[in-house]
Formats: structure tokens, C-alpha cells, sequence
């Protein structure tokens, strides 16, 4: 990069597999070179991203510019410098390396998710300001009639040495999060192809709450009870992960998800993943890259 402007997107799963295959587990000498040559060009905003497919439309947007003398994937995106990760543990794992190894001030977060909320549709991006972790709780004494989801324990930088602290609705950025407004005037993808579209076009807009677990939600009466007691509208697998880990390292978060199935007992026209999906990932992108220019 010829200037401090230019923001690099770098691939953190490829570092992440370079970490983990010597046998000591140490950090070789040449990755370590290679860490340090990239941080002289930071401060960095992190991108961290679930999968593949989710992550192609942002490498074949033509807001990306790839930089074909790195070896790992390389570019910019509206002249901001930026790191893409790749399921809970291992978003937590990602970031946690990311955060580390890596000049990051802030971290985005995109994909799809499932859909909680009856007033939104496949397709409408969403920007929670909370998320929890509803993976971890205990059975109460009425056994299948109640249980009590346990908040994390996190250990900021910032705080006592030992001293755990605890966060079950972890919030994202307040700058972050105000700035996402400006993404609500979006014109999103409708239409997969010539004869299939959605009911109406797709909104991007910031909602209350969002829940991660390892669990892939295709229950209706699960879903129902996530949005009645909770207030949550996204339910995917990694993002409190991310968010908690950005916490205990006081870096700005935010995760942008795009709808791609009612979670449960949607009808034909509103659970159909396989059908939206790509469409879904291509909102999400879209509006991540507004968001980039935004903090521009």
C-alpha cells in the first residue's frame, strides 16, 4: 500500500490455519515477518465473515481492490483497511487472534441469520444493538418449564487481573450503532432472478436484539419464544462470540445480518434458505460497504 488511506482486507482464516500446523504451536518466524510488515500500514478495521459463500460477493464487489503481492488475500474496500475472518469457537478463536496479532480499531461482523421477527422478511438486513449467548444455561427445578440462560464470563484488558466480570447482553458500539441509521435509506436486491422476488423490497435496519448459539434454529416454537422473551430478531451462530471478545479487548464491534429464513414454521414463501440465501449475502455485503464508506 502507498499510503496510510488504504485499508487492507486480509483473509485471518488463512493466518489462523498458518498457527495452528506447527507442532509447538508456536507462531513461525516468517508469519510473524509477515504480521508485523502488515501492521506497519495499520490501524486496521476488521472484517470477520462465516463462510465462504457469504464472503465471495464481497471479494467480486468492485469496491475491492485485491493486492496480489501478499500472500494471504489482500485489498481495500472504499480505501479502508480491513481483515476477513471464517461457527462460535471459531469466530471466538479468530477474533482473539485478530484483536492480538493485528493493529484493529474496530471490528464488522456480517452474514446471514435466521428470522425471529414476524414484521421483518427474507431479504431486510438487520443491525442489533445486543447480543447474547443463549447456548449456555441450566435446567431449573420445574425442569422443562424453565430454564436459566447464564451470562459469560469476560476478562476486559482494562479490568483486574483475575477479576472476572460478567455480560449477557453484549452491546455493540454506540458510534457504530448510530451511524448504522444512515444504512436504513438503502435500496436493497429483491429479486433472484426474473421470477422470483420477494413480497416487497428489503430494508436494511437496526433492531434491539440479536442471539448466537451452536444451534441452527428450525423450530417454530423455539423462535416464537426467542422474540416474546427476549426481543431478538437474529439468530445466528457466531456474532456474540465476536462481540464478547471485542469487549474484553474495548475494540468497537458491530455485525450487520441480512435475513435469510424464518427459524421455524415459515410458509413457503418466507423459509425458503436455500432460495435466498445468496440473494440475503449479497444485501448483507452491500450494506457493509456502505457502512465502510460511512466511517470514511
Amino acid at each position: 500500500m502507498k499510503n496510510h488511506t488504504s485499508y487492507t482486507l486480509l483473509g485471518c482464516l488463512v493466518l489462523v490455519l498458518c498457527f495452528i500446523s506447527g507442532g509447538d504451536g508456536a507462531i513461525s518466524r516468517n508469519v510473524m515477518k509477515e504480521v508485523i510488515g502488515i501492521n506497519k500500514e495499520g490501524p486496521y478495521l476488521g472484517i470477520v465473515v462465516p463462510n465462504n459463500y457469504e464472503m465471495s460477493p464481497l471479494l467480486q464487489s468492485p469496491s475491492f481492490v485485491g493486492d496480489a503481492k501478499k500472500t494471504v488475500s489482500l485489498g481495500t474496500i472504499r480505501k479502508r483497511k480491513g481483515h476477513c475472518g471464517i461457527d462460535w469457537i471459531r469466530h471466538g478463536i479468530a477474533t482473539e487472534l485478530l484483536l492480538t496479532l493485528f493493529r484493529v480499531k474496530g471490528v464488522v461482523h456480517y452474514g446471514i441469520a435466521g428470522n425471529a421477527n414476524p414484521d421483518l422478511q427474507i431479504g431486510d438486513v438487520t443491525i442489533p444493538h445486543f447480543w447474547a449467548h443463549t447456548g449456555l444455561w441450566n435446567w431449573q427445578d420445574s425442569l422443562l418449564n424453565r430454564v436459566w440462560y447464564q451470562p459469560e464470563e469476560i476478562f476486559p484488558v482494562n479490568g483486574t487481573p483475575e477479576i472476572r466480570q460478567h455480560s449477557f447482553w453484549a452491546p455493540v458500539d454506540d458510534y457504530y450503532f448510530q451511524l448504522a441509521e444512515r444504512l436504513e435509506e438503502m435500496n436493497l436486491t429483491r429479486c433472484v432472478n426474473s421470477t422470483t422476488c420477494l413480497p416487497r423490497n428489503p430494508i436494511a435496519t437496526r433492531v434491539e436484539r440479536g442471539v448466537s448459539a451452536n444451534i441452527f434454529v428450525d423450530n417454530r416454537a423455539y423462535r416464537e419464544f426467542l422474540f416474546s422473551k427476549f426481543n431478538a430478531t437474529a439468530i445466528d451462530m457466531e456474532s456474540a462470540a465476536i462481540s464478547l471478545v471485542c469487549i474484553q479487548h474495548q475494540k468497537r464491534f458491530i455485525a450487520i445480518r441480512a435475513l435469510s429464513d424464518l427459524a421455524g414454521g415459515g410458509s413457503s414463501v418466507s423459509n425458503e434458505a436455500a432460495t435466498f440465501a445468496s440473494l440475503a449475502a449479497q444485501n448483507a455485503v452491500d450494506v457493509v460497504i456502505k457502512f465502510i464508506k460511512l466511517l470514511s
